[in-house]
Parts: structure tokens; sequence; C-alpha cells
């Protein structure tokens, strides 16, 4: 599913559970049903940007604002200082801001360096070999278990692929970020279907992460309601998931979730932007060079997937 059928922009404040814990704030945007995070250390007021959105338009291949300017306002109205722009994985189905917020905040823009294995594979999907370098277009690449700090908090990585090659999660004290791995409890898990996704590797990234303690609050990438819930939701502990998510609580058995996970992705369609998203993406959120006409344009495969 690429499109949310839930149509308001919500703000949630998840707040710091004591010494060594972030503020956390979720900015839903409803036309992906993408979740945008603000992680901030209650102290020094430094925060962290993740997965923020640059609105595009897919009828009429549009770009607008709307979305990173609710974000930078939240960050002004708390009184917050931006010193990193992150992102956990070149997103499918939104266009990473990162580019546009670097140069509204001045802070370096990361991501993880196994983007250069993604960037490799849809280069060759493009027929684009030159066209993407990941160590030019981000300022820093994480390696698997690096640590960095977030204001006094220290944050560190957790390659989580699965979804992509080099998605990784970033967990600051009690919050971790896990991007397109799990859902909310009661939808279960992300895709991985994509080019150089792998169920397996999704399986595995899981458990690792509902390995952290039980109270570790879990960020997810996205929500798109249920059938019996009509608001985003987008935090639970590691102790929820584990009693009660519907494709990976505690006594699921592997064979039958991989199973269950690849008769549904089966059943999926493209979202309606990865193509035109992971472009623009792998160039850490800019477009093309402008042609002789001043326009920047774009490369759809055709009949390739």
């Amino acid at each position: 599913m690429s499109t949310s059928k839930l149509k308001e922009r919500v703000v949630r404040h998840s707040p710091s559970t004591g010494s060594g814990s972030p503020d956390v704030w979720g900015i839903y945007e409803p036309d992906t049903g993408s979740i945008q995070y603000v992680c901030a250390d209650p102290v020094t007021k430094q925060a962290a940007l993740i997965d923020v959105v640059w609105n595009l338009d897919p009828k009429n291949y549009r770009f607008s604002t709307e979305s990173m300017e609710q974000v930078l306002d939240l960050v002004q109205q708390n009184g917050l200082t931006v010193q990193w722009v992150l992102d956990t994985h070149p997103h499918a189905d939104h266009v990473m801001a990162s580019a546009h917020l670097k140069d509204r905040t001045g802070a370096p823009t990361a991501l993880g360096d196994k983007v250069h294995d993604i960037a490799r594979l849809w280069a060759g999907l493009y027929n684009l070999p030159d066209a993407f370098d990941p160590a030019r277009d981000f300022d820093h690449l994480f390696a698997a278990g690096e640590t960095f700090r977030i204001g006094d908090l220290q944050a560190r990585v957790m390659l989580s692929p699965g979804h992509t090659l080099g998605s990784i999660t970033y967990v600051c004290g009690d919050a971790a970020f896990t991007h397109d791995t799990l859902m909310q409890p009661d939808v279960g898990t992300s895709r991985a279907d994509f080019p150089g996704g792998d169920t397996l590797q999704l399986w595995d990234s899981i458990q690792a992460i509902l390995a952290l303690p039980p109270d570790t609050r879990l960020f997810v990438g996205h929500d798109y309601g249920t059938d019996s819930r009509d608001e985003p939701q987008w935090e639970a502990t590691v102790a929820r998931h584990r009693a009660s998510n519907k494709h990976v609580k505690d006594g699921t058995r592997r064979e039958d979730w991989i199973r269950t996970r690849d008769t549904r992705d089966a059943t999926l369609p493209l979202p309606d932007r990865i193509l035109a998203a992971l472009q623009i993406n792998l160039r850490g959120g800019r477009l093309p060079a402008p042609e002789d006409d001043g326009n920047s344009y774009l490369k759809i495969p055709v009949n390739k997937f």
C-alpha cells in the first residue's frame, strides 16, 4: 500500500522518560502514511530530524514543502537546534527532504553506508551507471554499530536489512526508530519484495529489534490505519510487540511468518512514487541536474516491473 486512508496531519509528543531518554515527536504525513520524527535531548535541546518528507504529487509531478515546514515549525516552537538530518534508508514511497533541510538548518545529512549497494542495484535498473554517488551526496554514511551523539545523548546504528539492502535503525536511549521493519502491533510487519529486499533478512532484523529492552519505545516508519482504527499510530514498546504483534509476537515460527509475508507481498503493487523517489533519494534528496532548458527530468523504466 502506498497511500493512506488517514487524511489528517497529526503531531504527537512522546516525552523523555528520564536521564538518557530523548523527547520524540512524531509528525504524520497522510499522503504516504509516513511518520517523520524529531528526536531531541531534553537538556541541550539538540535534535535529529528523521525521515522527513519532501511532498510529491504523483499526478502532476510537482513538489511542495508543507511537511518539511511543519517539522521545522515544531523545531522552532520547542526551542530546538537541528544537529542531524537522518534517514533510515532510501525510501520507495516518499521523497526525502534531506538536502532541503541541510540548506535550511546547516545540519549534516546521514544514512547507512550500505546505501552504496542500493545505489549500484538501482543504477542498473535505471541504466544510469554514473548517476548515484552516496559519498558525494550525503555528509556521513553510518557503519553498522557506529555511535554518535544527539546533544548529550548517545545514539547507535543497527543494520536492519530486509526491506532494503541497507536499512538501518537508530537507537537513542529508550527510543528506537525502526523504519520499514515493523508496523504497529495490530498491523504486523513491512514488505520485503522490493529489489534487494529479503524476507529472511527482514525476520532477522525484526528479531534483533525485539531483543532490545522491553520498555524500549519503537517508532515505526508507516501507518495506514485498519478497518477498526481510523487514527494513525506509530509508537509501541518492545514488550507490546512481543505480546501482541499479529505477525511476530512471541511464539511465532519463522517459517510461518515468511509464508505470511511472502503471500502478502505478492499482492502488493509498487508504490506510486517509487520510480521517481529512488532516483532523487539516491542523490540525497536532490533532483537530477537541470538540462539546457532549465528543467530536471526523471528516467522511468517501462515494462520492467
